[in-house]
């Protein structure tokens, strides 16, 4: 039999190592320490000889607790009174006027999400890519573009509905439909994804493309294989807020997709989404218990949407 005495020396060595390690890195947390402390006493006296300094630090905890404070009391102000007007009627397939169905407009809800999606993303991710990689930098046309899209996030919802309507209902004879909506919303959410995604490729160090470049990866290998999995976060970012602004949009799907209360089971059929159905409830006046709890389902499923993207953003990125 063989001697166990090596495995057990290099197990020692190993132990050692690590302790030797842990010693070593002792010192270095030390010296973090105090040149932390340090800093902050440097802060401190920077605050006393600007106080201006002192005020916007202030100012700033200030907004960001009072923020903080307003997000919570809201979602609990949601859920106090939505959660107790929750009966299991309002999940039936069908909606009647005695149990304020709010399971087609789920339903209706998602498949606009879905359809949004599949029409913006792609069309605003390969606009910023062409923006960032392909285009010269400072051309004239690329600061058109980029003023043209921060121009169209400022305009209200209810101008792109009206331009919907006229567009698509009327010119087009789509008629109140799933597709007018759709098409509308990606409008609507086309300069916010083209926005982030440009802004995430630009956060990207050159230094990426030019090692890229160097072991003779060409222009579309290296946008495709190292640029946009850096990019990645920031553009699923992008499509987390433009998934957000569909799902609580209203005025814009009340003058293209309709009202109508049952499932959409085509792209031409007219349908309403869950906000619309939450202020048709609101505008009645009797059901206000049903639009709380609208209000609660609706939150939820903002909540799920993001922590979906998030995890699979997470997945992406560890790719």
């Amino acid at each position: 039999m063989k001697p166990f005495g090596k495995p057990r020396q290099h197990l020692d060595e190993r132990i050692g190592r690590k302790q030797i390690d842990k010693n070593a890195v002792k010192p270095e947390r030390d010296a973090h320490n105090r040149l932390s402390q340090r800093s902050f006493r440097q802060k401190l006296a920077e605050y006393r000889h600007q106080p201006l300094s002192l005020f916007l630090l202030i100012a700033t905890l200030l907004a960001a607790a009072i923020t903080v404070f307003i997000l919570f009391s809201l979602i609990i102000y949601i859920l106090v009174k939505g959660i107790p007007a929750i009966r299991p009627e309002m999940f039936a397939w069908k909606y009647t006027t005695s149990n304020n169905s709010m399971m087609p407009s789920i339903i209706n809800t998602l498949e606009m999400v879905v359809l949004t999606l599949i029409m913006a993303v792609p069309v605003g991710v390969c606009s910023a890519i062409y923006l960032v990689e392909y285009a010269k930098r400072g051309n004239k046309l690329v600061k058109v573009v980029r003023m043209t899209t921060e121009t169209l996030q400022g305009i209200p919802s209810i101008v792109f509905g009206l331009f919907g309507y006229l567009m698509f209902v009327v010119a087009c004879h789509f008629g109140y439909s799933l597709l007018g909506g759709a098409i509308t919303l990606a409008l609507m959410v086309l300069p916010l994804i083209m926005r982030t995604t440009e802004e995430a490729l630009m956060s990207v160090p050159d230094s990426f493309r030019e090692g890229s470049f160097g072991l003779g990866a060409g222009r579309l290998r290296t946008v495709f294989k190292i640029i946009v999995p850096s990019a990645m976060p920031g553009i699923l970012s992008g499509v987390i807020l433009a998934i957000g602004r569909i799902v609580g949009e209203t005025a814009a799907l009340m003058y293209t997709a309709g009202t109508a209360t049952s499932v959409c089971v085509s792209p031409m059929g007219t349908c309403r989404t869950l906000a619309v159905h939450m202020y048709q409830l609101l505008c009645e006046g009797r059901e206000m218990n049903a639009a709380y709890a609208t209000a609660v389902v609706l939150l939820v499923m903002v909540i799920l949407i993001n922590l979906l993207s998030s995890a699979i953003a997470k997945k992406l990125t560890k790719k």
